[in-house]
């Protein structure tokens, strides 16, 4: 089985693959679209494309685990920023039609930058490859693990009267 972490920036998200089988997390993409662009409504689309793409198609993600970071604050309770993620995570729910998970990612940032400091990469290298470092965090923090989900976001339901 497959997972895939998203670390939702406002101007670059992250995303990662990990794997069940060998329980190994790495970043896979970064997706440099603000989230600001068409209400959020362009990133959406981007992260259904790059993780449809990273998965290898529709049907793969249908058996594929979904991770989002939840930036948590240090004593565990939830911010204007975690409220923001909760809501975003319900919309990329919606429009992927899968499930996703809510992992802490408060120490993912700081867990990628160690990684890269002695890389001997430039600030501006580093900087374009934190995100997706960072989901690989995310990514590997629940593949070690999987009880470490705060919450599950399912899709909404269909409009009444929808066909489906």
């Amino acid at each position: 089985m497959r997972v895939l972490a998203i670390d939702l920036g406002d101007a670059r998200t992250g995303l990662a693959l990990g794997d069940r089988i060998t329980n190994i997390a790495a970043p896979a993409a970064l997706i440099e679209t603000p989230i600001t662009r068409e209400h959020g409504n362009a990133l959406l689309r981007d992260i259904a494309r790059q993780a449809a793409a990273i998965l290898g198609g529709p049907r793969e993600m249908e058996h594929a685990t979904i991770l989002m970071g939840l930036p948590l604050n240090m004593d565990d309770s939830e911010g204007p920023r975690a409220k923001f993620v909760r809501a975003f995570a319900a919309r990329l729910a919606s429009e992927l039609d899968h499930p996703v998970l809510l992992i802490d990612e408060r120490r993912s940032t700081i867990a990628a930058d160690a990684r890269m400091a002695q890389s001997g990469l430039t600030h501006k290298q580093k900087k374009l490859r934190r995100d997706a470092i960072a989901a690989a965090t995310i990514c590997q923090t629940y593949l070690d693990d999987p009880s470490c989900v705060l919450g599950t976001i399912e899709p909404a339901p269909p409009p009444a009267g929808s066909t489906g």
